[in-house]
């Protein structure tokens, strides 16, 4: 496309917007071959349209949008929530390239009631609404088999698949199974069991997959007294068993107060890196959690969280067919819908559900990246890379890290260590010792200056690849020092960051810029897990290199100084004399019956010089 038909086209695409309505509605943007790619929800349809067109926009992802753009198109309705429901619609009729793409759950299982003479009850991946009643998805599986192991247990629900009606039954067509004999069925194939007791035992397992177990339970409870006074006491015995088996699931399950009515919690969170939202759904039926659920939702064009969880809410609450008045959110909402209230809930047992979704929607979040990471190992490299820049601010990535720590013992011996990491892990190769030359006495910053000025002094010379970023094991003052050397002597461009310990010599913040300041980063983070590691390692390094150096010396012997002596000689002399001292006392021609006429020589003439 040229310029000129570029301009044409936003001209058009503008007087489009200029004769919008002021009123709530949903807007279908197309591309050249009159494609939907995109659809949106308006408050105001002019208002929200007309921002697209902003020369102000600077999102990447919108410009890209803007540019594909040929058409518009809008629907009108009367209420925002009309906007919402018609938005949800119109993305699953068209499948919009550029709106945000939820994963649904049809891998995971659902309860199926079979619409069926006598219902059977069963678990399935396999979603078809002619087949009967579906309940769910579950996404934790064993709280679905611990429901179904309840059902089980209470109604004895039948397993076999012959077509009964009552006139088979009547007939006498059908034959006890196993699960008949292992009183695991009531045997309602065979007429033990009326159909009527059946149906209602299935019609009180539905109210059980819906949440009211609460209701069931004080309705057994009703029956099992009306049996004693009617002094059936067998009845009586079989209702409290069913009692009691519902009422301890209820105690396990319940999570908050059952003076909780019926309500939907919503929580979301976001994954800025991998440009993704995690939305976490609750339903509370009487007081307990009857149903949780993590939708992930693919951002296409940066959408604000706020529009994501707009357009989420009656799409979740449609599959879960929820009918809840009251729903939870973590934030204010601008949208609305009709007969439902929105509350941001501050303390008490509502605090408590939202705090649960949250975790919920961090646990599912961290589940995903584990099992992704898990499948591509290098990916979990470039995540944290692309954390650490962001948290810097770097102009990319920091592949290549280098690392810098001093060691000496009141100014002895005085080394330092450089630790290198490639792709956040530890490249062993490129790790280097310095011996300090040109400082006496316990000077950690002088030190750190000649470690510094030496290692970049020679990459500069050998042309090698310099570090994406320095790190100091230190707060300002080694950050301060390192800057003097890499920027005002060497001219680099290298950014310095500190990893900097508190009262108690633990390391609990990173700082970053000159002046340098603590950036935000969660210290029970995996990324600060990484950058401890590093400081750990040439802590480590550093410290081992100076352990070395003082034993050799401790270890070193006159016979070290004497030119031409090799340690085969010296092995040999200690050997035949066991001490120096006796080495010293020795005339010449002892020496050279046991080393040699040359060697004799060297050792004579170093000790009697």
């Amino acid at each position: 496309m040229t310029k000129e038909e570029n301009e044409k086209r936003l001209e058009r695409l503008k007087s489009i917007v200029a004769s919008l309505p002021d009123k709530p509605g949903s807007y279908q943007f197309y591309d050249s071959e009159h494609t939907i790619i995109y659809v949106g929800k308006a408050k105001n349809l002019k208002s929200r349209v007309s921002t697209y067109f902003h020369k102000e926009v600077d999102r990447l992802k919108t410009k890209i949008l803007v540019s594909k753009i040929h058409d518009i198109s809008y629907t009108v309705v009367n209420t925002e929530e009309d906007a919402l429901l018609l938005e949800n619609s119109l993305i699953k009729k068209y499948n919009p390239r550029y709106n945000v793409l939820l994963k649904d759950g049809k891998t995971y299982p659902s309860i199926c009631i079979t619409n069926e003479l006598l219902p059977r009850i069963f678990k399935t991946r396999k979603i078809d609404k002619r087949m009967g009643s579906f309940y769910g998805p579950y996404s934790h599986i064993p709280t679905m088999n611990a429901l179904l192991e309840l059902i089980y247990k209470l109604y004895k629900p039948r397993a076999c698949l012959f077509p009964i009606t009552p006139e088979t039954i009547k007939a006498h067509k059908h034959k006890a199974c196993l699960k008949f004999h292992l009183h695991s069925c009531d045997g309602p194939c065979i007429g033990k069991q009326s159909i009527e007791t059946y149906r209602e035992n299935i019609k009180q397992a539905r109210e059980i997959l819906k949440g009211n177990t609460r209701s069931v339970c004080k309705m057994l409870f009703e029956q099992m007294q009306q049996k004693a006074e009617e002094l059936k006491f067998e009845e009586a015995e079989e209702l409290k068993k069913k009692y009691l088996l519902l009422d301890n699931y209820c105690a396990k399950s319940e999570v908050v107060s059952y003076h909780i009515g019926d309500l939907d919690v919503f929580s979301i969170v976001e994954d800025d890196l991998r440009h993704t939202a995690f939305i976490n759904y609750l339903h509370v039926k009487n007081g307990t959690v009857n149903q949780s659920f993590t939708f992930e939702f693919k951002r296409k064009l940066e959408e604000e969280l706020q529009d994501i969880l707009a357009s989420a809410i009656p799409e979740i609450r449609e599959r879960f067919d929820s009918s809840a008045k009251e729903v939870l959110v973590p934030f204010n909402m601008e949208w609305s819908l009709q007969g439902v209230t929105f509350t941001v809930p501050t303390r008490g047992d509502k605090k408590r559900l939202m705090e649960l979704s949250e975790m919920n929607g961090k646990q599912y979040q961290f589940d995903r990246l584990k099992q992704t990471e898990k499948l591509n190992p290098e990916q979990r490299s470039i995540r944290l890379m692309k954390e650490l820049q962001a948290k810097l601010r770097l102009s990319k990535m920091p592949y290549h890290i280098e690392c810098f720590d001093n060691s000496n013992l009141g100014g002895t011996n005085a080394v330092a260590g450089c630790v290198v990491f490639k792709g956040m892990k530890p490249s062993k190769r490129d790790y280097r010792k310095f011996n300090i030359k040109t400082v006496q006495g316990p000077d950690d910053y002088a030190s750190m200056q000649e470690v510094v000025r030496r290692r970049y002094t020679r990459m500069l010379e050998e042309n090698t690849p310099l570090p994406d970023l320095i790190i100091t094991d230190g707060g300002k003052g080694q950050m301060s020092v390192v800057r003097e050397v890499i920027v005002d002597e060497l001219h680099l461009d290298i950014p310095i960051a500190g990893l900097a310990k508190n009262d108690r010599h633990q390391t609990n913040e990173l700082l970053f810029g000159f002046p340098p300041e603590v950036v935000g980063l969660d210290v029970k983070s995996e990324l600060f897990h990484v950058l401890k590691l590093l400081q750990d390692e040439v802590h480590r390094y550093a410290i081992t290199f100076h352990r070395d150096k003082r034993s050799k010396q401790a270890l070193h012997s006159e016979l070290d100084d004497i030119k031409g002596i090799g340690p085969k000689t010296k092995e040999v002399l200690m050997k035949h004399f066991k001490t120096v001292r006796a080495i010293k006392d020795t005339d010449l021609q002892t020496l050279t019956a046991v080393i040699g006429q040359k060697k004799a020589q060297f050792v004579y003439s170093f000790f009697h010089s």
